[in-house]
Order: structure tokens, then sequence, then C-alpha cells
């Protein structure tokens, strides 16, 4: 449903191009824009890969919907497509250049023809889900299983790190009106995806009581897990990398937390009956004695919340429960999964792969955001210019604990509306 906004009031000349932070006349469509664009020819880190350019402002389908970006959200498939790994984006939407960014916060500036739920001036947030809409999962099934299916800003090219981004209308979410704009673009790619996969998968639902092993608690899906399963009133175990995240963590209402590097069952799992693999397993029951620690003798997790992948895999399949899912939904320490598989079938565990959340599960995520059930955890905000700076701190794992987000079109942090903006930029 639209909000019922306000329009804000003031003057501006028509121009084919504004600079940025520069507003136009509410509800006009400059020919050109400012834009950070990632080439295929540039593909690496993200000082390299990301440029910024001066692009054409993107033209409407009838379901379509032109925001004008105030902040964008950081994420690590901002690093995928600038590095061209794990595939190229231009491989899926052979575009002549790539604009990254999967999460906004902005206001609607044109609709095409066929929408009707929302309308110019509207403040949202973006969810990052697009599908063609017609095909059985679309109408009556998951979305998320639609052959259509992709992500807008990674498997499109017209993300958030321009002056406009081009949305499908049914990815609008409205605004939580208490958050500041940059508050408003760090969270909903990494709350709607934790959402599915503590929520989405029956009948694996996340209920009270239970116990969830969170990998990288600090970060942008762990701070959204913690969060999710204080809620729901079941108990959060977070793990981490660095001690000084422990108070962070704990903060956030994880019931207990362990430091990854107090233990060496890391990586790839060993060949099962050697030597090696007797020294890991050992390993492995030092760290499930102490998740026991947290939880209770012989208490195993009921979920385990994947998303670091290779380095973290073999430990996750072996201290979930019987009859518990490890639940995944990244592999940002690698991609080849090992495991031993007999702790899978005679324990009958559940692996299930998880990825973002279909248009119910994000506006249910983002309806606990409105109510401030959950909070948004801004640990930095970049300005305009800032964007190569704060992928690359990303890549490095040097982010600091919570979310980021870069300002585009609002000039300063701590602007809550369209009024703000244009005060601060006379």
């Amino acid at each position: 449903m639209a909000l019922d906004t306000k329009l804000t009031t003031y003057t501006a000349e028509e121009k084919d191009l504004y600079e940025v932070g520069e507003m136009p006349p509410m509800g006009y469509v400059p020919a050109k824009m400012y834009a950070w664009a990632i080439r295929r020819e540039r593909h690496g880190e993200p000082e390299t890969s990301f440029k910024q350019e001066v692009v054409e402002t993107p033209t409407l389908e009838p379901h379509e919907v032109l925001v004008l970006v105030m902040a964008a959200g950081v994420n690590y498939n901002g690093v995928w497509a600038g590095l061209g790994v794990p595939i190229s984006p231009f491989d899926g939407h052979g575009a002549e250049y790539h604009i990254a960014g999967s999460d906004a916060s902005g206001i609607v500036w044109a609709v095409g023809s066929a929408v009707k739920n929302w309308k110019v001036g509207d403040e949202v947030v973006i969810h990052c889900n697009q599908d063609d809409g017609d095909d059985e999962e679309c109408n009556g099934g998951d979305p998320m299983y639609s052959p259509s299916q992709r992500i807008w800003g990674y498997e499109t090219p017209d993300g958030s790190f321009a002056q406009f981004t081009r949305v499908q209308a049914q990815q609008l979410l409205p605004r939580p009106t208490h958050l500041t704009w940059e508050e408003s673009a760090c969270y909903t790619l990494t709350l709607a995806t934790a959402y599915r996969m503590l929520f989405g998968h029956p009948p694996h639902e996340l209920k009270p009581g239970m116990n969830v092993l969170v990998w990288g608690a600090s970060g942008g899906l762990g701070t959204y897990a913690i969060q999710l399963i204080n809620a729901a009133g079941a108990n959060a175990i977070g793990v981490i990398s660095d001690e000084s995240k422990r108070d962070f963590v704990m903060g956030l209402g994880a019931k207990g937390v362990i430091n990854r590097k107090d233990f060496t069952c890391w990586g790839q799992l060993p060949t099962v009956n050697t030597p090696e693999y007797t020294a890991w397993f050992n390993e492995a029951r030092k760290f499930g004695k102490a998740i026991w620690d947290i939880t209770g003798k012989g208490k195993n997790v009921d979920i385990v919340f994947e998303h670091p992948g290779e380095s973290t895999f073999p430990v996750s399949s072996f201290v979930c429960k019987k009859g518990g899912m490890v639940v995944i939904c990244a592999g940002t320490t690698g991609y080849n999964l090992t495991f031993d598989v007999r702790y899978i079938w005679m324990h009958q565990k559940r692996l299930q792969g998880s990825h973002f959340a279909h248009l119910k599960q994000a506006a249910a995520a983002n309806l606990m955001m409105i109510e401030k059930r959950i909070h948004p955890f801004l640990s930095e905000t970049f300005t305009w210019d800032e964007i190569p700076a704060a992928h690359t701190k990303m890549l490095r794992n040097e982010h600091k604990p919570g979310n980021m987000s870069v300002l585009v079109q609002a000039p300063t942090t701590g602007l809550h509306t369209l009024q703000d903006v244009i005060d601060a930029g006379k």
C-alpha cells in the first residue's frame, strides 16, 4: 500500500544532469546520472573495478518504479560483482556496465503506467528479489523458486550505487520513519535473508527454546540473526573471530559467544580415518563442548546459521543435532564444501540452501524494523566517493561490527526526511 506522503515543496532547475546530492524538481527525471560502474575489463578488487561514470538514467516498463537513492547499503555481493567471482555478473545480464548495490532507501521519483500502489514522493526501502511474476511459483508457490528469480543489483545491472535506480514495484517496502536515510539503507538484504533462513524452511522453523549456532555473529547477517532468534524466544550462540566483538554480540541478545580462534578445526575436512581426521575430530568435539557449556551438556544446536561455507561447514554439519538443520546462504570463505556424510544420513540432518526472501518474508522482516523489534546496528557510513573503499574494507574483513551504508543523494548523516535533505543542501 502506498504511503500517505505529504510532498515537500521546493524549487529547482530542470537539467540533464545533477551533481551528487543536488535535488532535481520533484518527479523530474534527468537524461543522465552519476553512477559507480563496473565493467568486465576492470574486474578486480574494488578500487580497480568501481569507477564513477555518467550514464543514462534508466527508463521504465509498466510495472517498474524509478527511485531517487538517498543512501545505499554495502553487501558482499558488491565485492563479488567487482571481482567477477564466483561468476561475472555480465555472464548473466549481458549489459555494457554493471551498477552494484542491492540495498537502498529513497524516494519514489517516477512510476510505470501499471503501478497502482505507489506514487511519486513515497519514502521507501527496497528488497532485492525480482521475478517475472508469470509462472506457477510466482502464483501460488514460492517466488524464490521461480526460474526468473534474480537479485537486483547483482544479477541485474541497475543497482543502488547511482543517483537513480530502477526496480519492480513489488520490491518496494515502506521506510521506517524513525530511522535516518543511512540506517534505512543498511538492513533489508541481510535482515530478509536471515528471516527466510530461520523461518522459511518448515518444519525447521525457529521456535521458542531452540538453540541456534550463528557464524559471523557480529556481521550483517549475524547481527539480524541474533536479534530474530532472541525475539522468537530462542537461544543464539554467536561465533566470533575477534575477542573485541564479544560484548557487542552479547549486547545483541546472544546467550553465549565462542571465539573460533580458540580452535583449529577449520578448512576442508581431512580424509576420513587418517591421523589428520582424528586430530580434526578431536578439535571439533572441543568446539562442540564449548557449545554445551552454553546450551547444557548433551544439547546440540537445532539450527546452524551458515554462510562462511568452506572453512566452517565440516564443523557445522558435525555439531548440528540429530534431525536438525544446517541452513546456508553463502560461501564467503570458499565454495568447495566438505563434510562427513555418516553424520548426515545416520543422524538424519537436513542441509538446506537458502537465498534471500520473497516479498511476504521481506515485508514481515521489515515490519519488525518498523515496530522497533529489530534495530539496524549501523556501524559505519561512507560518503559517495568512498564506495570503493567501503567494499575494500568488507573484502578484507576490516569493517566494524554491524552494517555499512553509503550516502548518495543525502548530503550528510542524521537526516530523516526529504525536507531535512533540502535544508541541508541550502
